[in-house]
């Protein structure tokens, strides 16, 4: 947030009420999802279209507020040319007691299912786009891999029993190992009830993949996370050696996990963006940056 607090008007936008500084100008939807509603504005100070995002229900219960100060988090802390960052966070409230978030991003041309409706992804695009998830839960990104590959949803359940069960199918029946890891003894005894079902062929799947593509897919899908393919052994697979750089390759520390009230939640959330400091655009190095008004 800037240092001068700027000034606020309201605007609705397809049954949402939007409060942002006047600076931004043009406000258009853009799309919406169950954690928040997204918008296109023109940045007057600085001559860039940008996207803004305000958060649903950011303080509903402990889990909306902890999602709220992860994202928020995670997003102050990227800094790389291939992942989205932070221009600005704003809140319209002066205090804790009632406010919204705004996350202020670079405004991207199309999205997957955009490019991915028009033109066919090559293996190069595949392997350039999964490269630089590889920080993402491995199970998320093998699903995210596999929709590259084929165009279609690795698991398109038509509930979540359904859902269920096809992820199920990539290892036939759990073992006890791995069943006493899942902590709900409902959905432990639920597993059990199910009839050995035959496993999941990826090779007969992806016909025609890269075979090293498959062998990582595999590896990224196994359900037992202690045994699933690391971030370092994902980057060192054969798959990547054309962009794998071990010296290119920065870690993070670890986002530290707490119990905490919605209240304290909410506490960490304001301090962090009171202390936002904005960033200095570089327009040159940012290809997501547009310095005219697209209207």
């Amino acid at each position: 947030m800037s240092p001068e607090r700027p000034t606020f008007y309201r605007q609705e936008l397809n049954k949402t009420i939007w409060e942002v500084p006047k600076h931004y100008h043009n406000l258009s939807p853009v799309g919406s999802s169950a954690y928040g509603s997204m918008c296109a504005a023109f940045n007057i100070k600085t001559g860039l279209c940008v996207a803004q995002k305000k958060l649903s229900r950011p303080f509903q219960s402990i889990i909306h507020a902890k999602r709220t100060h992860r994202e928020m988090w995670f997003l102050k802390h990227m800094k790389h040319e291939n992942v989205i960052g932070l221009l600005d966070i704003f809140i319209p409230a002066r205090s804790l007691k009632e406010f919204n978030v705004y996350l202020v991003t670079c405004l991207m041309g199309a999205d997957l299912n955009n490019i991915e409706r028009y033109q066919k992804l090559t293996d190069d695009h595949i392997q350039f786009l999964i490269y630089q998830w590889y920080r993402l839960i491995f199970g998320s990104v093998g699903c995210i891999m596999s929709k590259l590959l084929t165009g279609r949803t690795l698991f398109p359940g038509l509930d979540y029993i359904d859902q269920l069960k096809l992820i199920l199918r990539l290892v036939r029946r759990l073992g006890t190992e791995l069943l006493k890891k899942i902590s709900s003894e409902s959905a432990r005894n639920y597993i059990q009830s199910l009839t050995q079902m035959l496993k999941m062929n990826l090779a007969g799947i992806f016909i025609g993949a890269n075979p090293l593509g498959v062998d990582l897919l595999e590896k990224m899908l196994v359900l037992d996370s202690d045994k699933r393919i690391t971030a370092d052994q994902t980057l060192a697979h054969a798959y990547f050696t054309q962009y794998h750089d071990a010296d290119d390759e920065s870690v993070a520390d670890p986002y530290k996990s707490k119990d905490l009230l919605t209240d304290e939640w909410k506490s960490l959330t304001y301090n962090e963006v009171i202390s936002f400091v904005l960033p200095t655009p570089f327009q040159e190095e940012i290809e997501c940056f547009y310095s005219v008004d697209p209207t």
